[in-house]
């Protein structure tokens, strides 16, 4: 099921610039991010591991990679995935196709979907969204059964001013900001921050819950 647009409420700009980067993206995705992406399926083991969810929400849902994994795992669970990119969403829908149990829909996440999710996924979305990834935190928490399970990956820091600069211009932030406000809204039960490429950046993998 894929429905339209939702009107933006909020950070009209940074919307229209990523529908304008995914435009040339979306195709190349999947082939192109492979080296840069680390620690989604470590992720969604962890959240096998952890509970038995009936419905999940991925934030930033792109192709639908990780909703084609978790459709796997969590066959009877109702999926719900957004992003704000058109185009990343029409890969996904042909992706997800043959799954009934999947909704799609395209819009931002800065305010609560005003439903009740056991998971709320973000990988490798938060440190895009700038501004509004607080935003789009804090609505997770709202959106989120009591005992939940927030899961993330993303980048986290980089010690290299250059290597900072040119993944900012690709819209990606890297300046250690997420892990401060997610233990903010949640308890954590998993934090790594492995490092890779001879520790060129490092990125976040994290679980916590609602309290």
């Amino acid at each position: 099921m894929f429905h339209p647009p939702s009107p933006p409420a909020l950070h009209p700009d940074q919307i229209a610039v990523l529908q304008r980067y995914y435009r040339w993206q979306a195709r190349l995705y999947d082939v192109t991010r492979w080296g840069f992406l680390f620690g989604r399926r470590a992720l969604l083991d962890a959240i096998a591991l952890r509970s038995a969810p009936q419905r999940i929400l991925e934030v930033g849902c792109g192709t639908g990679s990780n909703l084609l994994q978790l459709t796997r795992r969590f066959p009877r669970s109702s999926l719900v995935g957004i992003d704000v990119s058109a185009h990343m969403l029409a890969q996904a829908k042909r992706k997800l196709a043959r799954w009934p149990n999947v909704e799609l829909q395209q819009r931002h996440y800065f305010e609560p979907l005003q439903a009740s999710f056991d998971v709320v996924l973000f990988a490798y979305s938060l440190s895009m969204m700038n501004p509004g990834w607080e935003d789009a935190i804090a609505a997770a928490a709202q959106d989120l059964v009591k005992g939940g399970l927030i899961a993330v990956v993303d980048f986290a820091s980089s010690p290299q001013p250059l290597f900072r600069h040119w993944m900012a211009w690709h819209h990606v932030h890297l300046e250690g900001h997420l892990l401060p406000v997610l233990n903010r809204y949640f308890m954590p039960l998993e934090i790594a921050q492995p490092r890779v490429y001879a520790g060129l950046w490092r990125y976040l993998r994290y679980i916590g819950t609602a309290s």
